[in-house]
């Protein structure tokens, strides 16, 4: 008698690519940052230039929920966490957590339908509902930038 062995598939965590600083316990040098962004280091720049001017953010700082996470440069505005961008191999990601009022002026807002899906399939928590995009090309930086104005006023 032959014995049949199921061999379930991994789960797959997210479509997210893992941050490049995942196990390092001290925050990350700005030539490491730019070495692991890669060309997407210009992109990196541009939108932490313009987030600061269009939205006037006035804090930032590096933070890391442990060494299994890797680290996230937190913009802020009063305090306030805007948004979380974590640099990854030749890409990078916002992360934002949208409150209520938030999320339904970015379920009825004009972002791209990947955005729209990235809402809808994404599980609420205590703090919030969690939107991560990567950021890879230019025009990955106008969803970012749309999420960030809708959090500062919602």
């Amino acid at each position: 008698m032959a014995l049949k062995t199921i061999v379930k598939p991994k789960k797959q965590n997210s479509a997210v690519s893992p941050n490049i600083f995942a196990g390092q316990l001290v925050q990350p040098t700005e030539e490491a940052v730019q070495t692991a962004l890669g060309q997407s280091c210009v992109l990196w720049k541009q939108l932490i230039d313009e987030l600061k001017r269009e939205l006037k953010l006035d804090g930032e700082d590096w933070h890391s929920s442990g060494a299994k996470y890797g680290w996230a440069l937190r913009l802020q505005k009063k305090r306030r966490n805007i948004v979380y961008l974590g640099p990854r191999a030749g890409s990078f990601v916002a992360a934002f957590v949208l409150g209520d009022k938030a999320l339904t002026v970015a379920r009825n807002s004009k972002l791209p339908a990947c955005v729209l899906k990235e809402i809808a399939e994404a599980k609420r928590y205590g703090e919030g509902t969690p939107v991560r995009i990567e950021v890879s090309k230019a025009e990955d930086i106008d969803p970012i930038k749309v999420l960030a104005r809708i959090k500062v006023e919602n």
